[in-house]
């Protein structure tokens, strides 16, 4: 099994910056694929961006060119760097991580909340 334990969230005015990180009880090279979704007050959770353990990134077009994900495998951590934050980046921030024993299993970290306000 996994655990998933997300930080680096808070209060930041637009156009701001935030890194979240996302620290794994396993090797993350063991992992197929980590991500980050969010979900604000009254929507659906949705995807944000996703690294494989071989590097292969893809963004939702709503941050893309804004948002940042990446690794350190000996630290057994995957980062989200946020820059140029909109208010309707607000939303509880969660990992994600999709591992192969026998069959595909998923985890989930606690969250963190991101605030994006003046």
């Amino acid at each position: 099994q996994v655990q998933l334990v997300e930080s680096g969230g808070g209060l930041v005015q637009p156009g701001g910056s935030l890194r979240l990180s996302c620290a794994a009880s396993v090797r993350i090279t063991s992992i197929y694929v980590m991500g980050w979704y969010r979900q604000a007050p009254g929507k659906q959770r949705e995807l944000v961006a996703t690294i494989t353990s071989v590097g292969t990134t893809t963004y939702a077009d709503s941050v893309k060119g804004r948002f940042t994900i990446s690794r350190d495998n000996a630290k057994n951590t995957v980062f989200l760097q946020m820059n140029s934050l909109k208010p309707e980046d607000t939303a509880d921030y969660y990992c994600k991580a999709e591992r192969f024993i026998t069959t595909w299993l998923n985890y989930w970290g606690q969250g963190t909340q991101v605030t994006v306000s003046s």
